[in-house]
This record gives structure tokens, sequence and C-alpha cells, in this order.
């Protein structure tokens, strides 16, 4: 986990009134150690191999405020769970690919996008707020050869 990262986080922990305890650092530092979304119950399971006492209630009540701080964004990859993106502390501004084949989540950045959704936002009379691109796509791999090595087995 980056060094400056970590010191925002905890400073952002700390103007919440809250203690620095050890459940709630191996939850911060596997939320921020890998650039793969995860699920709750992916982080608890990581968070554990850091410190074997973190709690399922401790990672739930953790996940709201690394959401609040900004550095931690929960998105809608089309499943019936949510999901966490911890790249978004250095890439802010990236958005995401689903194949809807095989499920593989692929994350992008366009200066053109962005360009874009700002002049529709101002268009419409509005100053976004956040903004997220949610793409669900086809693999051309599948429709082309018939196979996708990232396509589960039947």
């Amino acid at each position: 986990m980056d060094a400056e990262l970590r010191e925002k986080v905890y400073d952002f922990i700390e103007k919440k009134g809250l203690r620095k305890t050890v459940q709630r650092e191996a939850i911060i530092e596997a939320a921020f150690s890998t650039s793969s979304h995860y699920t709750a119950e992916e982080l608890i399971a990581m968070a554990r191999r850091i410190e074997p006492s973190v709690s399922r209630a401790t990672v739930y009540r953790t996940l709201p405020l690394l959401v609040e701080s900004r550095f931690l964004k929960e998105i809608d990859l089309g499943k019936d769970h949510k999901t966490y993106d911890p790249n978004f502390a250095s890439r802010p501004h990236h958005n995401h690919i689903i194949c809807v084949d095989c499920h593989k989540v692929v994350e992008f950045e366009d200066t053109h996008i962005e360009t874009l959704e700002d002049c529709i936002s101002k268009r419409l009379g509005f100053s976004p707020a956040t903004k997220t691109i949610r793409i669900e796509a086809t693999c051309d791999n599948l429709k082309r050869f018939g196979t996708c090595k990232n396509k589960p087995k039947a």
C-alpha cells in the first residue's frame, strides 16, 4: 500500500473520531494492497490473512468509511452484490467494460469521454459530482472464434 494513501486514509479515519486498531489497519492494508475489484466477503478473507482476528462486522463498518473517504469506490458490475474498486485513489476518472459472455472487467480512461460527460452535464444545467460509465459488451473473440479463454466452462 502506498504510504501517502495510507496517511490520507488514517487522517480521514482520525477526523471521524475513530481509533486506529489492528483490525482496521489490516482491513485498510488489504483494501488498498490490490488493484483487483473485490466484494466485502473477499475483503474479509484478504484482511484475515493479515490479521486473523478481523471480524465480519468490522469490515462491514469500515467499508462505508472508505467509500465516504472517496479513496475506495463502490461500483455496480451488474451482479447481485456490491463490488469495491481500490483504483479510484490513483485513477479517479476510469470506467469499466464488462463482458457479458465471460464476465471479464476491463478498466479504461479516455479524456474525450470526460469532456463529453462535462459538456452534456453543463448543457442540461448540471455540474458533475461524480461520473461513472459501465459498458456491458459481448466478447469479440467468442463471436469470431467460438471460444474465449475467460468464459467459464459449462
